[in-house]
């Protein structure tokens, strides 16, 4: 028996040191959901841009958290945020078209702060046992706000449950359990999540196993076909392409036979925007077949494309809707699922019985913030300054040849960054330079996927603040490009 135990020891001891200890040929993942945090240009940039009071800060930051890709170690220390501005450490301002898509209404907006200090006087807080006014008055707008008869309703405190919520109601209707998803897409950091997921950083090499049953597809990217078709100034030739990418969805779905959902962004958060019909032909194959539809509308939802849900622009319905990220008005954590009324399938079981589900502060928070949304005509003006940034964005493409393709709707915008326009060359180093430089004028965005300037505006942006953020994203871009001799 003693023998037993020690070797039993020794096992664990040996494991647990094996665990620690780093590969012999660590695997990096591609750089996909924000730029590296950890690149010289960071360093470089950091060098200059943080005093002492920001650094003690960051040191303690980067002692006290896990450390994690894209998070570690932080960019900056912010103090103040109001509007569609953050104010850091040392004082510098910045227009934040970044905001992790929270940020809809702006930063700390009044009516908000007001309403949720009023429910915490009125009722901080409803054990999940019973009901409360603020979550049923939510989910009463929620069903009167999105598309055709989604109507019932769960919440949960962030975007990746709500999908993993989601992704069981898909197995309960249909008796199946596999899904088709895309590459590259992100739907949240839980192990469902970054199953459906479709990016290393968050599912690969030491993440694994995860679910089983996820299919992978190529995603729409016109601009760069992963099947390899032409396109023009970022447009597909339907005539030649036939839709390879949408038809490639019926192929997996009527080859797996048994498939209990495809999820996906109706709108690439990267981003890019679908061919006309991608949607309704995917809508086709999932009837035919028997699987459901669920669209992740978490960073594009609730107007960030001009239309209260970026599936509106494609005239088709989703069985099931995931939004979240900007439904807490950018103070509060909330997300929610809406589905059919058909699809209220699983009483008997409990899949999203979360503490805070019904919390009437959360919910208060976005109904709220909807009311907002609507009250001062946010969704509207999206689509207006936004179409007038995607002209401006047109224009420095015809004049700056290290902008290969632009493409967005509304709030959502995305510049690539090339080498030049007929190799098509990702210039990774050089979209990096860029963002730093606008850091210095006063601009915060993320870079995506490498080399994709990728510009999520508050709701609340004016056309003469968006014409100022062009400014400084114009100037940033010829004085990187001319550094490098590009131009």
């Amino acid at each position: 028996m003693a023998e037993a135990l020690a070797r039993l020891r020794e096992t664990i001891r040996f494991r647990s040191e094996t665990r620690a200890m780093p590969f012999e040929t660590p695997h990096v993942p591609a750089q996909s959901e924000g730029e590296s945090n950890a690149s010289p240009r960071r360093r470089e940039w950091a060098a200059g841009a943080l005093g002492e009071t920001s650094q003690r800060l960051l040191d303690e930051d980067a002692r006290l958290f896990l450390h994690q890709s894209v998070s570690t170690p932080c960019l900056s220390v912010i103090v103040r945020a109001e509007g569609p501005w953050i104010e850091d450490a040392e004082g510098r301002r910045y227009l934040d078209f970044h905001g992790n898509n929270a940020h809809h209404i702006g930063y700390g907006h009044p009516r908000l702060k007001k309403a949720i200090a009023d429910q915490m006087d009125l009722l901080p807080f409803a054990p999940r046992r019973f009901s409360c006014e603020p979550a049923t008055a939510l989910a009463r707008k929620l069903a009167e706000i999105s598309p055709g008869d989604l109507s019932k309703v769960l919440f949960t405190t962030g975007g990746s449950d709500a999908v993993e919520v989601a992704l069981k109601l898909a197995r309960a209707a249909t008796g199946r359990f596999k899904t088709v998803s895309f590459w590259d897409a992100f739907h949240g950091a839980g192990f469902g999540a970054s199953s459906v997921g479709g990016e290393q950083l968050f599912r690969s090499n030491l993440i694994g196993p995860l679910l089983a049953g996820t299919e992978h597809v190529a995603p729409f990217a016109c601009y760069r076909c992963p099947y390899g078709y032409p396109e023009t100034d970022g447009k597909p030739d339907l005539n030649l392409c036939k839709m390879t990418c949408a038809n490639m969805v019926r192929y997996v779905l009527e080859k797996e036979g048994d498939v209990a959902a495809v999820i996906a962004e109706p709108a690439r958060a990267v981003p890019y925007i679908p061919p006309p019909g991608f949607w309704a032909a995917v809508r086709q194959a999932c009837d035919d077949v028997g699987a459901m539809l669920i669209f992740d509308e978490i960073p594009t939802g609730l107007g960030k494309t001009g239309r209260m849900f970026a599936c509106d622009h494609d005239g088709v319905v989703p069985d099931l809707l995931v939004m979240g990220k900007g439904l807490g008005g950018g103070i509060l954590p909330i997300a929610a699922v809406m589905a059919r009324p058909g699809l209220d399938v699983a009483g008997d079981y409990a899949f999203g019985h979360y503490t805070h589900e019904k919390n009437p502060v959360t919910t208060r928070a976005a109904l709220t913030t909807i009311e907002i949304i609507e009250d001062e005509g946010l969704v509207e003006n999206a689509a207006t300054v936004g179409a007038h940034a995607l002209a401006r964005l047109h224009d420095m493409k015809d004049r700056l040849d290290v902008i290969g393709d632009v493409r967005g709707r509304g709030f959502l915008l995305g510049v690539e960054i090339v080498t030049d326009k007929a190799s098509k060359e990702p210039a990774a180093e050089l979209a990096e330079d860029i963002l730093y430089r606008c850091l210095d004028g006063g601009l915060s965005f993320k870079i995506s996927m490498g080399n994709t300037l990728t510009l999520t505006p508050p709701l609340v942006v004016t056309q003469y603040q968006m014409d100022h953020a062009l400014d400084i994203l114009e100037s940033a871009i010829d004085e990187a490009a001319r550094s490098r001799g590009l131009i």
